[in-house]
């Protein structure tokens, strides 16, 4: 094995919130064929976690007794598998930014990839949770996926062997994305790029940008907005230890400095509460709760 392996090593530094306890273990794979070899090496009840940019995920205060598998020092070179006058397909592994993956299909002169340019994660991450902006969502464009399974042999998978849903993707049981080849039509690059500043200006003005947050913390109900309903509620600005509901954006909440994750939980579980006394809606998390 070639990667870096840790011991009690702290989690907090690689999440978006800056939460989160020490892990048992945790690995940083260098390559696929580094961490099919770290698979076989592992207790086959060894509980496994995958880690990327660290959005859209809150860690227990106690951290994680287990494996963490970080996926960001893994190669995350895009490769464009087909091209033809209307279209291009590319291979897109699981470690890759979202930004980047934004960028890249701009240059190449195809449309239809700019909402990732709004999503704080990566390739796999998106994947795992059907990520989406503006009305786009990651799964629009998957045309094949390749997972890495417990035993760390390869397969490559289709979309309809998966149940997709918004902000949701049920798994196959002990396997992981390892890349996605994603299929965008041609159209301008000019406009494009365009689209992407527009898009990005949009998220500066209506999101709390450069504070530590992981993201939107609810799905959208249907034909309504978490946001509003939170902020209807009026727990703008709620706070709970270091742990705030943000006062540009209700639906985001922003660490201060020194919350926990006990303090964020807390007041998830508020703003489900009051909303639902308020409106009668019961507002389901995107964030996924690592224990």
């Amino acid at each position: 094995m070639q990667g870096v392996l840790k011991f009690n090593e702290p989690l907090a530094e690689y999440t978006s919130w800056h939460i989160g306890g020490c892990a048992k273990q945790f690995y940083q794979p260098s390559s696929e064929q580094d961490l099919s070899a770290f698979l076989r090496s592992l207790a086959p009840d060894e509980k496994l976690f995958w880690l990327g940019l660290g959005s859209n995920v809150l860690i227990s205060d106690t951290g994680f007794d287990g494996t963490v598998i970080h996926t960001l020092k893994m190669p995350s070179v895009i490769q464009i598998l087909q091209r033809d006058p209307s279209s291009l397909t590319m291979r897109v592994p699981a470690g890759t930014t979202c930004a980047k993956i934004a960028k890249f299909a701009a240059k190449q002169g195809v449309v239809g990839a700019e909402f990732f340019a709004g999503i704080p994660g990566t390739m796999g991450g998106a994947l795992a949770m059907n990520a989406g902006a503006w009305g786009s969502e990651t799964w629009d464009f998957v045309t094949q996926v390749e997972v890495i399974q417990r035993d760390g042999s390869l397969r490559k998978r289709l979309p309809q062997e998966y149940e997709i849903n918004y902000r949701h993707v049920a798994p196959q049981q002990d396997e992981w994305f390892l890349a996605a080849e994603l299929k965008f039509l041609t159209g301008d690059v000019q406009q494009a790029n365009t689209r992407i500043k527009e898009l990005l200006q949009l998220r500066n003005e209506k999101q709390p940008i450069g504070v530590l947050s992981c993201g939107s913390v609810f799905r959208n109900p249907e034909g309504k907005y978490a946001a509003e309903l939170i902020e209807a509620s009026k727990l703008k600005g709620r706070r709970i230890g270091d742990a705030e509901v943000s006062g540009k954006h209700s639906n985001f909440i922003v660490n201060l400095g020194k919350a926990t994750a006990a303090d964020v939980l807390q007041l998830i579980k508020e703003i489900q509460h009051t909303v639902l006394r308020d409106h009668g809606v019961d507002l389901v998390p995107e964030v996924k709760f690592i224990v």
